[in-house]
């Protein structure tokens, strides 16, 4: 049953998907004219909204956990584990308050409705992964600006999505030019549960049922702290949570 509901309900998600990337296009562009970065914000936190909760079309339990753990009044780093295109809503409609950037490749910075304008007007940093320079210079500023207005920013230190749901290695080149740009970020680990379950089979047909868990543990003070040391930390405290 669960089966044949997935293969019935898939495409009326997607279809609903599509026409809220679609619809807050131009929803984003007249917020921007009219009010600024404020109100073109408001108008993606509404999106995200409901980018996260049309999943119940497809039966899944959405839960998110532990945000009460996040930091106030200091700017910190939402480190994740990555496993598909459905990791990015709820960070940014969990982390609303905080107001989420990302480090991002270039490619996503266009082509994609809603997506795309919001990743080249919101402060994300847009990265070459082929020109070592240049992400470094867009995440120096990225981290920067998060220093400067007390925002979060999010990275994926494994790089690529984890199609499987396995973590990977994490990285720490990101996080340390971050914490380099601002150092009185605080590391706050972001489990993503469930979502690779999802898109089990794909992008067609998504599994119906799916509990998806967004779980914030306990922030980490990074100071005097060795960050290839603290981001195998991180890595290792996200994999227990994941029981891996």
């Amino acid at each position: 049953m669960k089966r044949l509901l997935g293969y019935l309900l898939s495409p009326v998600f997607l279809l609903v998907f599509g026409l809220l990337l679609v619809v807050f296009h131009p929803v984003q562009m007249v917020c921007r004219l009219i009010g600024g970065y404020p109100l073109r914000k408001k108008s993606v936190d509404v999106l995200n909204f409901f980018l996260v909760y049309s999943l119940l079309i497809m039966g899944c339990r959405i839960r998110f956990r532990g945000f009460h753990l996040l930091p106030q009044g200091r700017p910190f780093i939402i480190v994740s584990n990555h496993q598909n295109t459905h990791d990015i809503p709820p960070i940014v409609w969990g982390f609303r308050k905080h107001h989420p950037k990302f480090v991002s490749k270039k490619e996503l910075g266009k082509g994609i409705p809603s997506i795309s304008y919001n990743l080249r007007h919101g402060g994300s940093a847009l990265i070459d992964r082929k020109n070592g320079r240049q992400a470094i210079v867009e995440i120096t500023k990225l981290g920067k600006h998060i220093e400067k207005e007390k925002y979060c920013a999010s990275i994926f230190p494994e790089g690529t999505r984890s199609k499987t749901g396995l973590v990977k290695a994490f990285q720490p080149a990101g996080i340390a030019s971050l914490l380099r740009a601002a150092p009185s970020a605080l590391i706050v680990p972001f489990v993503i549960d469930g979502n690779s379950k999802l898109m089990e089979k794909g992008k067609f047909p998504l599994t119906f049922g799916t509990k998806l868990t967004y779980t914030v543990l306990p922030p980490i003070d990074p100071a005097g702290r060795d960050v290839k040391e603290l981001t195998l930390e991180v890595e290792n405290q996200i994999k227990a949570h994941l029981n891996q």
